[in-house]
């Protein structure tokens, strides 16, 4: 006789586990709705075993991770919070400066994502595995203890490794560009700021006089927005404008990071368990460090109980100003932007930093924008397209850093994004995985010459590519492009997004392979050719010219591209790129804004003055604007 149970008494009388793989069929907002149903549900609901299966469904890291990771954080659904929340940041993203130097790779790291950059290099006889593959840190976003994120810029200033909090805006479910962007912000908790009244008044006084002019172009509902504080986008205001804020803010909401804490980023690839857990322990101390830092502005100083509500430290207030212009052994100049500098002496006051830093920047951006000449000139709309740097300061009561991640309509050619050329943004490019019919689709590392990576007598290294796979239909045939994405020259030969070689997957080709034997004296077995084009000097730099030649696919895994005139070779083999960085070494890093987007056109390698770069390339020119 069956016992008498349905509904949700059916449910509740299930084992944890048995409960836990029904779950895992349910979508996240399933499983939430099955909570609300049920008083009695809710409490199962919400136990770690579902939720682990939740997170474990993501696929975004091994279900041993998501053990350790929970140890961080107060459950399960917490983590399972955090990485929805980043799931959507995880790949590769680039910009198209700098020429050398322009890949940004998102991973897993502690508790974490971090963006690490790709250094151009040369790889050595035994290709990627002889090697650590060079990066930089770019970004990083740590889980705190309720699951919620905390975000980290990175760079380097004066010699020494610095982070620059702020916070994570929003994250599309389909994002494209990563943004880093000021942000006005409001005193939570109602908490009255003097540096709300006081700014505003400073602002008005210093700069009123000097942009009235300008201000006829702005609208009374912005003016009402701008007094409202509700919204005023970044994107808004002017270039100048833009990257002299990002300029400030970063010198003054930075945060000095013992070296200790700033060497491991995320565990190593360990082949032992013991050297494992030993990275773990370090990370533990690390992120518990930088989320004490995140939320105290500092990692010395203590709380103030009962004291007025402090600002965050990601945010710009009164104090935090004041304090930033004293002449510590810290800080001793604000950095303006364009190398200018506003040296300050002890005891200065708001009044006189906005007289002499915002002035600055105001008076900048009130001659680009009081250029009335020109610009009617120009365009009658031009005026309307941009905020006005006070208005904008005045749209909240403190600013700070944020890092948000939208969706944005792109046009692309080859795989490759047409990018904004005044955007502190980075772009993300599709990965497609395999499948039928797409089998060699996704990311590849490869070099020039055959054996892969064989030195010779005037070339001791070869200069390492990465290169995207992707397939287009064109008057019905299907193409696979092979777009260069990274190239390790100590000066670019090919520009980025151009297509290293295209072929027609329909064609098979009749050429035979040059060689008989791979480095190791192996017989080389071809099992696929196809006919196509590579790339050559043509039309100049931007738009270079091709040549006939063929694509052999190896036994082995590679890809072999032969020009069928100059008998150039390059080869190629899939790369793991997480596992290649756990491997890595770090490197120093550029300025904070310049590292997290280089908006100045180069075409050299600008990570190759760093001494302990051992494989970084010098560059035999000066960066080329």
């Amino acid at each position: 006789m069956l016992p008498d149970f349905c509904g949700s008494s059916l449910l509740l009388a299930l084992p944890d586990d048995i409960f836990s793989v029904i779950t895992r069929s349910l979508s996240p907002r399933d499983v939430c709705s099955l909570g609300l149903s049920c008083r009695d549900l809710h409490a199962i609901v919400a136990s770690d075993k579902v939720w682990l299966t939740q997170c474990d469904k993501l696929g975004l890291i091994p279900c041993s991770t998501l053990i350790e990771w929970r140890k961080g954080v107060c459950s399960y659904k917490a983590l399972f919070r955090f990485l929805v929340n980043i799931r959507p940041l995880l790949g590769i993203w680039v910009h198209q400066n700098p020429e050398l130097g322009n890949v940004v790779y998102v991973m897993p790291g502690f508790l974490s994502v971090v963006g690490c950059r790709i250094i151009p290099q040369e790889v050595g006889p035994l290709g990627l595995e002889d090697g650590p593959i060079l990066w930089t840190p770019v970004l990083e976003i740590i889980c705190n203890y309720e699951g919620s994120a905390a975000f980290f810029l990175h760079g380097r200033e004066r010699g020494a490794d610095f982070v620059y909090p702020g916070f994570l805006k929003s994250v599309d479910r389909n994002c494209n560009v990563l943004l880093l962007e000021v942000e006005p912000r409001h005193q939570r908790n109602g908490g009255k700021l003097a540096y709300s009244k006081s700014f505003a008044h400073e602002v008005d006084k210093e700069v009123s006089r000097r942009l009235c002019s300008s201000d006829s172009g702005i609208s009374k509902s912005q003016r009402i927005v701008g007094q409202k504080g509700s919204g005023m986008p970044f994107s808004r205001l002017g270039f100048g404008d833009r990257r002299r804020l990002l300029d400030i803010v970063t010198s003054q909401v930075r945060l000095n990071v013992p070296d200790t804490a700033n060497d491991l980023l995320f565990p190593r690839s360990r082949n032992d368990e013991v050297h494992l857990q030993q990275d773990v322990a370090i990370l533990y101390e690390r992120r518990l460090l930088l989320l004490q830092m995140y939320k105290r502005g500092d990692g010395n100083n203590d709380l103030k109980s009962g004291s007025e509500s402090l600002l965050n430290p990601t945010e710009l207030g009164s104090t935090e100003i004041c304090k930033s212009l004293e002449c510590t052994s810290g800080y001793y100049a604000l950095q303006v932007g364009d190398g200018a500098q506003t040296h300050c002496t002890k005891g200065k006051s708001l009044s006189g930093f906005l007289r002499n830093g915002l002035k600055q920047i105001l008076g900048k951006s009130s001659t680009t924008n009081g250029n009335h000449e020109f610009q009617k000139k120009s365009s009658s709309s031009c005026e309307s397209k941009h905020v006005q740097l006070h208005e904008f300061l005045r749209s909240g009561d403190t600013i700070g850093l944020s890092l948000r991640a939208a969706t944005m309509k792109l046009s692309s050619y080859r795989a490759w994004p047409n990018m904004h050329d005044s955007r502190f943004a980075l772009y993300k490019l599709p990965i497609r995985p395999p499948k039928a019919g797409h089998e060699y689709a996704g990311l590849w590392g490869g070099t020039f010459g055959w054996p892969p990576g064989r030195p010779s007598e005037d070339k001791p290294g070869k200069a390492l590519f990465f290169i995207l796979i992707s397939y287009e239909e064109s008057e019905g045939q299907q193409l696979l492009i092979a777009t260069k994405i990274l190239e390790g020259t100590s000066y670019v030969l090919h520009p980025n997004g151009s297509a290293m070689f295209i072929v027609n997957t329909a064609q098979p080709s009749m050429d035979t392979f040059p060689w008989d034997t791979d480095e190791n004296s192996n017989h080389i077995d071809v099992k696929q050719s196809f006919m196509g084009e590579g790339i050559a000097n043509g039309y100049g730099f931007r738009y270079p010219g091709s040549k006939p030649g063929s694509l052999f696919v190896i036994q082995n895994g590679l890809l072999v591209f032969v020009w069928k005139e100059s008998r150039a070779v390059l080869t190629l083999q899939r790369l793991n790129l997480e596992d290649l960085l756990r491997k890595g070494e770090k490197v120093p890093s550029l300025s904070p804004v310049s590292n997290f987007a280089y908006l100045t056109k180069t075409y050299s390698n600008v990570f190759s003055g760093f001494s302990n770069s051992s494989n970084a390339l010098s560059s035999p020119r000066q960066n080329h604007s």
